[in-house]
């Protein structure tokens, strides 16, 4: 079994900052990509950012800038500091991890539950 726990979301006013946190626990061999997706009202789910297990990244044009993504390997959780919030960043926000089991396993793609972020005055 593995579990994604997501905390770190709540309410802001626009211009503010939030840090959400992702935690992999379970039976994990290896994680590769991690990711934090969100998913706005009546709008499809999309990829905010995602890292490797070496650290490259990819973000959403919309968010370069004001999103960092970071991880912590030997704790298996991943990251996502959000500032300059605007209130078009408001969504559910999941993470999301692809892992193994054990060393010859294939990728496995997990999900946690989503945390609300709420950008407004």
């Amino acid at each position: 079994q593995v579990q994604l726990v997501e905390s770190g979301g709540g309410l802001v006013q626009p211009g503010g900052s939030l840090r959400l946190s992702c935690a992999v626990s379970g039976s994990v061999f290896s994680i590769d990509v991690m990711g934090w997706h969100r998913q706005a009202p009546g709008k499809e789910r999309e990829l905010v950012a995602h890292i490797t297990s070496v650290g490259s990244t990819l973000y959403l044009d919309s968010v370069k800038g004001r999103f960092t993504i970071s991880r912590d390997n030997a704790k298996n959780t991943v990251y996502l500091q959000m500032n300059s919030l605007k209130p078009e960043d408001t969504a559910v926000y999941y993470c999301n991890a692809e892992l193994r089991h054990y060393v010859h396993s294939t990728y496995y793609d997990y999900w946690g539950q989503g945390t609300q972020v709420t950008v407004s005055s």
